[in-house]
């Protein structure tokens, strides 16, 4: 019967679908939607695999579920599809069956079908010659797999160096990557932490760094791949018992907490960016990768991106190479200047008696935090300077983060919070610089 059911799925009127990708990025709201796909838990290389192998979790019923579980609680969203390299190899009669799916849901929804390489980190395990090989070639067979001369708008990397960003702009013209997480640290596979939360373009420096002009711009808009709870996201890795990544992510929202008390984490963390956030900075973005391969219900799933349409019903759900693309259009050089402020939902870190406000411009990152309800003052926990030199790893290493003058996450001895007072006085000349009368004010 599983067999019929494909058959017949795959033999659905095929509509080629028009993109309609939003005129513009202000005035709107934007969430993307990356669908992971993998044969082993981390793909370490094309012969080397560490953690759980994944090939009894990866069926075309699952696969057909989730995207069913999209379709039914937001219709006409537009996902991205991201395949492994052995998941785009595996020759077994499921990984066959699944990736004529991703290539009908190309054709019916529109859909997005790109590479992921190393399962999110290829650069802590291989040299970018070689994630440069990667990529080329598994691009390739993308193109293969969806033909036509297909070739997505994106590629999905967790992390991916500067030098790796620069080769997809430079020799694949690719120029979307979701190619940092922002503020992991002490946690899963690999550290980089440092980096800007919303769109920007890369310095050749770092790939956690912006662009501080033509001469060290890389034409590729770096995004990030989980939304984040902001008062969570200040710890380190599992400090005081909780996870630091809490926000829209299933595995620390559904998969901790259950579906009730997990959906109100994940629109709390929505309504971050899709309410304030959209004031304060006139569009507002949320992304999540999920892995197809989780053992978490779809109608979680569903029921977080129906309460996102019932809430937000302009919100535009297209792929994550539209929204980037849209993103470049608008803006030749980092000229943002992104706003955000949060108190806390009371659901693991996200303290309900805490506010943090976040600034992020092409100079420096800053994060200030108080108890709003002691009424105590702001105090700077974290001041990342853009600004200056920064270097990535030249060896194979989880640590590819940039920290600043101030980390939030208070691993030294440096990072402990500090009053506007306490600062250097160039410190505070470049905070009054972007923002006159804010150490005043706070």
């Amino acid at each position: 019967m599983k067999k019929i059911a494909l058959f017949l799925f795959l033999l659905l009127p095929i509509f080629l679908v028009k993109a309609q990708s939003p005129s513009t990025i202000a005035g709107n709201r934007f969430l993307t939607f990356n669908a992971i796909i993998r044969v082993n838990q981390i793909e370490a290389g094309r012969t080397q695999n560490i953690g759980e192998d994944e090939r009894s979790l990866h069926t075309p019923d699952r696969v057909i579920n989730f995207r069913n579980a999209i379709q039914k609680g937001f219709p006409g969203a537009r996902i991205t599809w991201a395949l492994s390299w052995l998941a785009l190899h595996d020759s077994t009669a499921n990984y066959k069956k699944i990736r004529e799916l991703v290539v009908a849901y190309n054709k019916r929804f529109g859909d997005e079908v790109t590479f992921i390489p190393g399962a999110y980190f290829s650069n802590a395990y291989n040299t970018r010659e070689q994630v440069n090989k990667d990529l080329h070639q598994g691009l390739a067979r993308v193109t293969e797999i969806v033909g036509n001369g297909y070739r997505p708008k994106c590629v999905v990397a967790g992390f991916l160096a500067a030098a790796n960003l620069k080769y997809l702009a430079g020799k694949e013209d690719i120029h979307v990557c979701q190619g940092n997480i922002w503020s992991q640290y002490s946690i899963d596979n690999q550290d980089g932490e440092g980096s800007v939360v919303y769109p920007y373009y890369p310095s050749t420096e770092h790939f956690c760094k912006p662009a501080q002009g033509k001469s060290d711009l890389i034409d590729c808009v770096n995004l990030d791949g989980w939304t984040m709870d902001f008062l969570a996201a200040r710890r380190e890795g599992f400090a005081e018992g909780f996870n630091s990544r809490l926000g829209v992510g299933p595995i620390e929202t559904l998969g901790k907490f259950g579906e009730e008390t997990g959906l109100k984490e994940m629109m709390h963390t929505t309504a971050i960016h899709f309410d304030e956030g959209y004031k304060l900075n006139r569009f507002a973005w949320v992304t999540v990768n999920w892995e197809v391969s989780l053992d978490i219900p779809v109608s979680g799933l569903t029921a977080w991106v129906q309460q996102v349409k019932e809430r937000w019903p302009e919100t535009k759900f297209i792929t994550m190479g539209e929204f980037g693309l849209q993103w470049r259009k608008e803006h030749k050089s980092n000229d943002f200047n992104y706003r955000f402020v949060q108190r806390g939902s009371g659901i693991g870190g996200s303290d309900r008696n805490m506010e943090i406000k976040w600034l992020m411009n092409k100079n420096f990152r800053l994060a200030l935090l108080r108890d709003w309800q002691k009424n105590e003052p702001f105090k700077v926990i974290d001041f990342t300077r853009y600004d200056l030199p920064a270097k990535e790893p030249q060896v194979l290493t989880r640590n590819w983060s940039l920290l600043g003058q101030i980390n939030q996450k208070q691993t030294r001895e440096q990072d402990k919070p500090l009053s506007f007072s306490e600062l250097s006085e160039n410190d505070k000349k470049l905070i009054e610089k972007h923002y006159p009368g804010l150490l005043n004010k706070h």
